[in-house]
């Protein structure tokens, strides 16, 4: 599996010693805010096997982020494929940071680093990210990558209910349009074979 290191953080395969910090940060309304109702700890457990599963199955997916001088895991950032029942297709970048970790550029320089990965690894030919319209600094992070929203392209997300988390933002991001944005964005990126298989047990969100 792929590890990126970027200026300041680490993404990397997760470990199981990731539950505790991952459960607590999803149990936190404000980092739920965009996203529903708060995660218990049994649902941290199971997303963190699906991402391991999905990593190990497609090659791509979520990895734990972490800060590189101290080790302390923040949260995730990665891309996945789009829900069946979208309106739209192709796979999607997506960040969650702990709220400690908010306001520093953190969600930024992860998601630089998922673009760069996407682009010139993966060879992908489109971004997408996804986020409630009400959801502004997430949809300013889209922004400072150089994705673009067509309003013609906003949606209502069937599976949230009436409410703010219906409305819903699309931004995109071609493979050709991304060099400028992507100036600052990954120092390195190496393979491990760090396992990620669960032994204990998305997307775009704040920070």
């Amino acid at each position: 599996m792929t590890v990126l290191h970027t200026e300041r953080l680490v993404l990397r395969p997760w470990r199981d010693s990731d539950l505790d910090p991952w459960a607590a940060m999803n149990a936190d309304p404000e980092v739920r805010e965009h996203l529903g109702d708060p995660l218990t700890r049994a649902q941290s457990e199971a997303s963190m096997v699906r991402f391991r599963a999905a990593f190990d199955r497609r090659g791509y997916g979520w990895w734990a982020v972490e800060v590189r001088d101290t080790g302390e895991f923040i949260g995730f950032a990665g891309m996945d494929d789009v829900d069946e029942g979208m309106p739209f297709t192709g796979v999607e970048i997506g960040w969650r940071l702990a709220r400690a970790s908010w306001g520093v550029g953190y969600a930024t320089e992860a998601a630089r680093a998922v673009v760069a990965h996407g682009f010139d690894t993966l060879g992908l030919p489109e971004l997408l990210a996804v986020t409630t319209a009400g959801n502004h600094r997430s949809q300013a992070v889209m922004r400072k990558l150089g994705m673009t929203r067509n309003p013609a392209d906003d949606f209502d997300d069937p599976d949230a209910p009436e409410g703010p988390l219906r409305p819903n933002v699309l931004f995109r991001l071609e493979r050709g349009a991304a060099t400028a944005a992507q100036t600052p964005a990954v120092a390195t990126a190496e393979a491990t074979t760090e396992a990620t298989t669960a032994t204990a047990g998305g997307a775009a969100g704040s920070g």
